[in-house]
């Protein structure tokens, strides 16, 4: 069994020598170049912000032809200074503004960029109002004349044209198909509309809002102080046409129920107040029919319920609102770097188990045949048990 022993170990040798140049071929370039260096690695090199946002407009597109560099936004005092507490409240990340140039009409450009597409979602309903038309562009648009009003991804497009014409709207498609989208985690819309009731629902008339600025903005039915964003709560507002008449939704996730069950009974005790509540109620409150207003918690999430439908309808809208704790799944874009060397883990015990048990059969099959043939000659099973003898043959 000894003279079997080095091969074995050889061939075991060899299989981790082998799994290892297979790992180094995983970081090196074709055959005869140097190797390069990890993705992560080279993903980390700085970009400028201002080359980022010069690079989010293209120079030209469907016949438009931009009449110069377009102008970066880094802050969002520069994308826009009246909303700008709105746009930082969204996560904005920079922007850029370009004017475009085709048979003597105009077309000017406004893009926003954000750090994900919940952001950008945010920001799309915080600019668009309610009424304006739906349009198929992007993942969703609307128009107000010659005003065009999209969000793709995890980026919000404000264009206004010279003059409309019926290719416009596929105009603004080509545009969206060139702009970059998020990937992984970044690319997941705010799951709090998941809760929304869908039956007589107006979708034109959501507003996603995580900050007092961009809650009271789009027009926030409580004071923005009652909803506590400093809590972490995050809102949406959407309106509801009934049989009796319009009905507005309100939705406030916080992070936990605990949250919640304080809060619904500060805003419970709000509503309860009428006119001697402090601060005064806000102007949809006031309009809205007392009876109809109604407060209720699933989860971590408050509905609020106001408007001018009859008491019975806004009642059954709110016990809709049905919170369920599910699991969001994170699209992978690629391969991480943990599923390969997962795998090549994998691939590395696989080849010694292999040449293991490949040595043991070798080793069982050449010694047990051995054994056999000494016995089968009435010889010891093992030469250990033979005495060796040294002769000499010395002749005189």
């Amino acid at each position: 069994m000894r003279k079997f022993a080095i091969p074995v170990c050889s061939f075991i040798c060899c299989a981790v020598c082998l799994a290892a140049h297979g790992q180094s071929r995983l970081q090196s370039g074709p055959q005869g170049t140097a190797p390069h260096k990890p993705a992560a690695v080279t993903v980390d090199v700085p970009v400028p912000a201002a080359t980022k946002a010069q690079a989010l407009l293209p120079e030209i597109f469907s016949g438009w032809e931009t009449s110069g560099k377009a102008t970066p936004f880094t802050d969002a005092s520069q994308a826009d200074p009246s909303n700008a507490a709105a746009l930082k409240e969204y996560d904005f990340s920079y922007g850029a503004s370009a004017t475009y140039k085709r048979d003597g009409d105009t077309l000017s450009i406004r893009a926003l960029r954000f750090a994900d597409e919940s952001g950008a979602y945010g920001a799309y309903t915080f600019y668009r109002q309610n009424g304006w038309p739906k349009e198929d562009i992007g993942s969703g648009a609307t128009s107000d004349h010659n005003r065009v009003l999209f969000w793709q991804g995890d980026t919000v497009v404000d264009a206004t044209f010279s003059v409309i014409t019926p290719m416009s709207a596929a105009e603004m498609r080509s545009l969206a198909h060139q702009l970059p989208l998020p990937r992984g985690n970044k690319a997941i819309a705010p799951p709090i509309l998941a809760n929304l009731p869908q039956g007589s629902l107006d979708k034109q008339t959501t507003h996603y809002a995580l900050g007092p600025a961009g809650y009271a903005g789009s027009g926030g039915v409580l004071p923005p102080d009652l909803v506590r964003f400093d809590f972490g709560a995050e809102t949406v507002t959407a309106n509801y046409s009934l049989a009796s008449g319009p009905a507005t939704l309100t939705l406030i996730d916080y992070p936990t129920p605990q949250l919640a069950a304080a809060q619904e009974d500060k805003i419970r005790a709000y509503i309860k107040a009428g006119s001697q509540a402090q601060p005064a109620w806000p102007k949809p409150l006031q309009d809205s029919d007392l009876a109809s207003l109604e407060v209720r918690r699933s989860g971590p999430i408050v509905a609020l319920v106001s408007g001018d439908a009859i008491p019975d309808e806004s009642h059954k809208l709110i016990e809709r609102v049905n919170y369920q704790d599910q699991l969001t799944a994170i699209p992978l874009p690629t391969e991480s770097e943990v599923n390969k060397t997962g795998r090549l883990l994998l691939g590395i015990a696989t080849l010694v188990l292999i040449g293991s048990a490949a040595a043991i059969l070798l080793g069982l099959f050449l010694g047990g045949g051995r054994a056999l043939y000494r016995i089968a000659r009435g010889k010891p099973a093992s030469s250990v048990y033979e005495t060796e003898f040294i002769r000499l043959d010395l002749e005189k």
